[in-house]
Formats: structure tokens, C-alpha cells, sequence
């Protein structure tokens, strides 16, 4: 089975999906690009083609209006976009952190490159820190992300972790996403982002709030059943040859997510997470980052911050607090 991850770097603890090598703290940019294998630029050629005509030069012709992006160091093809594709560069998610871990306090935590290099992130800590009830503890972060393959925006999101078990989530209010994104139709401006990251960071009071919110509303059998039935089994149009498939599928979610929340999850045996909003919250985004079936832990990654595990805990995360709401 190939790796998604070509390379990977992290400080402290092994992060949750346990990928990477050990970097010690306080690291310059440099050597993270270098250990998170991120020290190579896209490049950029004309897509070109040949009509297997006769041996002559007019037979390579050109596709005007797409070019094909390759790594520069081993040379790689990556993908083929449209000629007004802008690149974001893999060292440029790192650049983008240097003032805000020598300034502002931020701290680089991991960082790394999916699918030989068509996906790059780097993942840094803000500082910012909860205590939802007792000794459950959550830490903000902030991810960037982006893709050069169309699959992936340049994506900014202010990103909790939970300590006890290393679930993660996107901040959100309400239903509204705070992830901030640039597509490759248009430049990316670092400080401009930075800019507008302030203002979803300064919501971290507002959406632990909530999140604390979620704690204290205390969740009865049948509404745990109610809630994770539309979380995980939300209304389809499946095709009838897939239906029965779909049905196992989901039963076997339904029984994994209940048995986290019943207490086989980490945490959940906490004060507030049993029997709350919050655990089942969190029972859900621990079988999305933990727990759910994926090729690899590679794929587990992708699919809990850039994929269907990031969707299913997006709205994990609408259908709980609408039971606070």
C-alpha cells in the first residue's frame, strides 16, 4: 500500500495520527522544511503533446490554456491546471508562520505533504486554552492548508484540540465555518489572511462558550439514539444496489460512535463528556480521527481535515448545538 504522507515532522507528543519524525522545539522554518518535506518549490511547463505524425517538430503541438505543475526536485508530475492556476509554494504554508511564532507566540506543532506533494499543511498552536469543566482541557491551533492538484483550496482554519483524547475540530459558530479560503483562481496574501485570521481567533471566547454549553446540557437515552442517527445517517438518495451496502455501513458507525459515547471513548468517562451534548460531540469526532475505517492513517488525515471526516464532524457539530440552541 503506497503512502500518502512523503514526509512528516512534529514537535512534543506524538501527535493523533501518530505519523512523522520528532523535531526538538523551537525549530527554524528551515529545518521544518527540510524534516517535513517541504524544502522543494512547483514548477511550472506547457502541456505539449504529440500527433505521432512524422518525426518532426511540427508534430509537438501545445495545449495553450493548461500547463502542467511537477516538483522541482525530483522532477514528478503533479497535476494539470488551467493557465491562470496560481501556485501557493510548500515552504510558503511554512513562511507563512515565522512572525506569528517570533512575535506573536505561536508555536509550530507538525507539519507535512500528502499524496507526494499535491497536499501540504502545517499545523501551529495559538496559545489559546479551555478548560470545558474539571481537567478537560482544549488548546487552539491553527491550520493551513493547500492543495495543487484542484482538490484543496488555500485553507486557514482555527483548529481545537482536545487534549484527553486529541480529537480535533474546526471552529465554527453556529453553523457558519470560520476557515478562511483563497482559491488558486487568485494570489495568496498571507498578511491578508493574517488579518482576517484575527478576527476568527478573537471568536475562540465565543466558541468555547459554547462548547461549554454543550457540557452542561445534560442528554437522555433516546435523544443520544435521535442524535447520532441524523449525524451519521443522513437522509440520501442511495441507488437500490447500493442501498444494502450503505445500511451495514452505517449500522456499524451507529454501534462504534454509541459504544465511544457509552464510555469506551477516550474521555468520556469525564464529568463533561458522560451523558452530555458534549460527548456525544466528541464520540463522534473520535471515530472520525480514531476509530473509522481508512486504507491508512495517511488517509484517515486527509479525510479528517480535508475530506468526509471533516463534513461528518462539521455537522456533528451543527446537530449538537442546535440541542443547545
Amino acid at each position: 500500500m503506497s503512502h500518502q504522507i512523503e514526509k512528516m515532522a512534529y514537535v512534543g507528543a506524538t501527535p493523533w495520527h501518530k505519523l512523522g519524525s520528532q523535531l526538538q522545539t523551537a525549530q527554524p522554518i528551515e529545518i521544518w522544511a527540510k524534516h517535513a518535506g517541504m524544502d522543494w518549490s512547483i514548477c511550472e511547463a506547457p502541456v505539449r503533446y504529440t500527433t505521432d505524425i512524422e518525426d518532426s517538430p511540427e508534430s509537438l503541438r501545445s495545449v495553450n490554456d493548461q500547463k502542467v505543475l511537477f516538483r522541482s526536485d525530483t522532477k514528478a508530475a503533479l497535476s494539470v491546471v488551467g493557465s491562470r492556476y496560481k501556485v501557493v509554494q510548500p515552504q510558503a504554508v511554512l513562511e507563512f508562520y515565522r512572525d506569528l511564532v517570533e512575535i506573536s507566540g505561536f508555536e509550530l506543532e507538525t507539519a507535512g505533504v500528502l499524496k507526494g506533494g499535491r497536499k501540504f499543511w502545517a499545523l501551529a498552536r495559538t496559545g489559546k486554552s479551555t478548560t470545558i469543566k474539571g481537567s478537560d482541557v482544549v488548546n487552539g491551533y491553527i491550520l493551513l492548508a493547500s492543495s495543487c492538484d484542484g482538490t484543496l483550496a488555500t485553507v486557514a482554519t482555527p483548529t481545537t484540540i482536545r487534549v484527553v483524547c486529541n480529537n480535533t475540530l474546526a471552529i465554527a459558530l453556529g453553523s457558519t465555518n470560520e476557515s478562511i479560503k483563497v482559491p488558486h483562481s487568485t494570489t495568496f496574501d498571507a498578511h491578508a489572511v493574517k488579518m482576517r485570521l484575527g478576527i476568527a481567533v478573537s471568536r475562540w471566547d465565543d466558541f468555547m462558550y459554547q462548547m461549554k454549553a454543550l457540557s452542561r446540557r445534560c442528554v437522555k437515552s433516546h435523544e443520544a439514539k435521535n442524535y447520532f442517527l441524523r449525524v451519521m445517517c443522513p437522509p440520501v438518495l442511495a441507488a437500490p444496489s447500493t442501498s444494502a451496502e450503505s445500511n451495514v455501513a452505517n449500522e456499524r458507525a451507529l454501534k462504534a460512535v454509541q459504544a465511544l459515547y457509552d464510555g469506551q471513548g477516550r474521555g468520556a468517562e469525564l464529568a463533561s463528556a458522560q451523558g452530555t451534548a458534549w460527548g456525544l460531540l466528541n464520540a463522534v469526532t473520535e471515530y472520525v480521527d480514531h476509530a473509522r475505517r481508512a486504507r491508512s492513517q495517511e488517509h484517515r488525515l486527509d479525510s479528517a481535515w480535508f475530506g468526509q471526516g471533516a463534513g461528518l464532524k462539521q455537522r456533528a457539530l451543527e446537530h449538537a448545538l442546535q440541542l443547545v440552541s
